[in-house]
């Protein structure tokens, strides 16, 4: 199934500057393997060294974030938009 993955900005730089990846999945997880797959540079700003999503990794299904879902095992459907947002920390000092 076609799901398409929204890019952040700052993450653009690693698939060749798309705003979006299209990729064949059937869960959430199989598209964030199919598109470090195609895109290794992203591997290491979404999952941590265990392979897991990183803690300041938010990943949207539509309006909803995965972890209140099934996480990774999460359903797509053709056509399903996913949404990466890295959490930005910082403020004034």
């Amino acid at each position: 199934m076609a799901v398409t993955i929204h890019i952040p900005t700052p993450l653009r730089a690693y698939t060749g500057g798309a705003a979006a990846v299209s990729v064949d999945a059937d869960t959430v997880g199989a598209a964030l393997n199919a598109l470090t797959t195609e895109h290794p540079g992203l591997a290491k700003h979404l999952r941590d060294k265990n392979g897991n999503i990183r803690s300041f990794v938010n990943v949207y299904l539509g309006d909803e974030d995965i972890r209140f879902l099934q996480k990774e095992a999460t359903p797509v459907t053709d056509g399903a938009e996913l949404t990466i947002v890295p959490s930005i920390a910082g403020g004034a000092r």
